[in-house]
């Protein structure tokens, strides 16, 4: 009897393997190390390493049998960055200008705008949350003026403030939107006029996007991702410069590739999204434009995959996802995996906030059961964002059993069996 516990889990890593044989450790060695290699140069957004990677990847997914998202012609997803720098904002109420009463976020180099432009109208009151306000509000679909009650002024001022001494900000979004500091309770019953013009720099990025078209319900679709895009040059420690970006997030890239060429040899009922992120370090620019591209009602889950390079804080064939409770999700991997030796935890770091400083995050706004899995212990991870993040610090077989575990877990989801439950918006609309 005790003979046959012990021979129990290899049983069981042996069916999980068996599940995901196409998950071979040989090739996650080979994608890995290249995507962490030094003349990638740390992939940082803008840069050439990044490019570098961004040729590399479409490569892969052109092996891999994936084909362009519905409407593309290739594998990029480009779109641009936009950084602004203020020249000239005027407001005007009842035909009197006021000074240092408005700033402007978009991306048009010149308004002049009056109350009979066709724009929207939007308020932050005295009791709103102005961050959480401002936040949603950048992210508007639409030109937007919104009045500011004067009892928000201190915090109108700091953002402003902020955006001068910083020289502009960064946009990727076409809508304009200007925000003005009301003096009087009825100044947003008057008249008014905005002039306004600013400095435009477009600056190209893109995210490398692939699918397989589902058999039974090909408008369901679910996603695997991670962020190619990493910090680049840092200032050297003993002569080495380059943040390599290993763990972070090249081991969820490879995670990606090597979960495309599993499901193109195991077919999915539901259609699958493959994609590498840009710009997740720089602001999460990449899902932002991904997210706007997709009917979130038809995007069934999400598996954002993020730092799986090494064990984590439950041992070996284990892994943690963010954001646990918000959907049953998870419950629907454990079941999933229910015959191995493999678990999914919740997150353990709650007080990192991890669910909303991923690519998942913007998705899991519009309702979708959109989760990070990883094994980061980020509490402790001394080689996060520095020069050691290394392929040598990589845990191999670790890596592979994770996502074989991955692959075998998202299954009945794939297939059209289970239905994640829906993340609340409400809960999670105000955060990053």
């Amino acid at each position: 009897m005790r003979k046959y516990y012990t021979l129990l889990p290899a049983l069981c890593l042996i069916t999980l393997m068996t599940q995901g044989q196409q998950i071979k450790k040989s090739e996650v060695k080979r994608i890995l190390s290249t995507l962490a290699a030094d003349d990638m140069q740390g992939r940082e957004t803008f840069k050439p390493g990044a490019e570098k990677a961004a040729a590399f990847l479409e490569k892969e997914f052109a092996a891999a049998g994936l084909q362009p998202l519905a409407g593309d012609n290739d594998f990029r997803q480009s779109f641009f960055q936009y950084d602004t720098k203020p020249v000239q904002q005027e407001l005007i109420l009842n035909g009197q200008p006021v000074d240092g009463r408005v700033f402007v976020t978009g991306v048009e180099s010149k308004i002049s705008w009056t109350q009979d432009t066709q724009v929207e109208i939007a308020h932050i009151n005295a009791g709103d949350n102005f961050d959480n306000k401002v936040r949603e509000l950048k992210r508007a679909p639409r030109n937007t003026l919104v009045w500011v009650d004067n009892a928000q002024a201190e915090k109108f001022n700091q953002f402003a403030g902020g955006l001068k001494q910083h020289g502009g900000s960064k946009q990727d979004s076409t809508a304009t939107v200007v925000f003005v500091l009301k003096q009087d309770v009825a100044d947003d019953a008057g008249k008014w006029s905005v002039q306004a013009s600013q400095e435009v720099t477009r600056l190209p990025l893109c995210n490398v996007a692939g699918m397989l078209t589902g058999s039974g319900k090909p408008d369901e679709y679910v996603i695997f991702s991670g962020h190619y895009d990493h910090i680049g040059i840092l200032t050297p420690v003993e002569q080495d410069s380059i943040a390599n970006g290993a763990d972070d997030d090249a081991s969820g890239v490879t995670a990606v590739l090597m979960l495309a060429k599993y499901f193109k040899k195991h077919p999915p009922v539901r259609s699958i999204l493959f994609v590498a992120f840009t710009g997740e370090e720089i602001g999460g620019y990449g899902s932002r434009y991904f997210s706007r591209q997709l009917d979130p009602e038809k995007i069934v889950a999400m598996f954002n995959i993020e730092m799986i390079g090494k064990e984590s804080k439950f041992g070996k064939n284990s892994a943690f996802i963010t954001g646990y409770e918000r959907s049953d999700f998870g419950q629907i991997l454990g079941r999933n995996l229910e015959s191995s030796v493999f678990h999914f935890y919740p997150d353990p770091y709650p007080e990192q906030q991890l669910f909303y400083r991923s690519d998942n995050a913007t998705l899991a706004r519009l309702g979708v059961p959109a989760h990070t899995i990883s094994t980061t212990q980020i509490d402790k991870d001394t080689l996060y964002h520095s020069v050691n993040d290394e392929m040598e610090s990589m845990d191999l077989d670790n890596i592979t059993s994770i996502i074989q575990a991955i692959a075998t877990s998202a299954t009945s989801i794939v297939d059209g069996k289970d239905t994640p439950t829906r993340i609340d918006k409400a809960a999670v609309s105000s955060r990053r």
